[in-house]
């Protein structure tokens, strides 16, 4: 049956208006941005059909255009559209995130560097640069690496804050494993990036791991 036979309540549209984005399903949501079904299927019928195939939100969300064609009815125009949708999110979060803007909320700080490094299938090393007040100057991708890990140079890392004029700095890096505990060569890192930037004034305020749960913070486990 087509959603515009559902009762009002029922069709996701209006139960967004009514009620807000929260209350939908992954499938709801994602049969807003399909708009249209197939033969015999409502968008959400489809909806449905793709996180299944895919296996969730996320997955279906990091799928190669390639990848996204094994669902019937789906095609490059769709595609398109959810990629849209994804840097839309990203540049939002961006904006919160402006230069000159004091770093006030760690929540807010996670939920950008999470949208920013978890959907890279290699490792990347990077660095949300500061000034004294801890307003953001700028981020940055520094280094990236294979599955296995990433080659990260301090004397690079240092460089960089000096480039930027930057009084303090948060590391990140993510690991495409999906685990984000720290590694013994992680802790290493971390304690040789601080120990270099110390020497040139700069404070390293955190280490975040992204991974598939919350990032990890080297700060709250009392590693910096």
């Amino acid at each position: 049956m087509s959603i515009n036979h559902w009762p009002a309540a029922e069709r996701p549209r209006e139960k967004l208006l009514q009620r807000g984005a929260t209350a939908l399903s992954d499938a709801e949501l994602l049969a807003i941005l399909l708009r249209n079904g197939v033969a015999g299927k409502s968008a959400v019928d489809l909806a449905r059909d793709m996180l299944h195939c895919f296996g969730g939100l996320r997955p279906l969300l990091e799928a190669t255009e390639h990848d996204f064609h094994k669902v019937k009815g789906i095609g490059t125009a769709k595609f398109v559209q959810l990629q849209a949708v994804l840097e839309i999110g990203r540049r939002y979060l961006e904006c919160r995130m402006e230069r000159g803007d004091p770093l006030t909320s760690p929540g807010q700080t996670r939920q950008y560097l999470t949208t920013r490094l978890r959907h890279y299938p290699h490792e990347v090393f990077a660095a949300l640069f500061l000034d004294n007040r801890h307003r953001v100057i700028t981020f940055e991708e520094l280094f990236r690496g294979t599955i296995d890990g990433a080659s990260v140079h301090p004397r690079e890392v240092v460089k960089r804050a000096l480039h930027h004029n930057a009084a303090a700095l948060i590391l990140a890096h993510n690991h495409p494993s999906g685990v984000s505990e720290p590694s013994g060569a992680d802790r290493s890192l971390t304690r040789r990036l601080g120990e270099a930037l110390a020497l040139v004034g700069v404070r390293v305020l955190d280490h975040f791991i992204i991974g598939d749960g919350d990032p990890y913070s080297f700060a709250e486990h009392g590693l910096i």
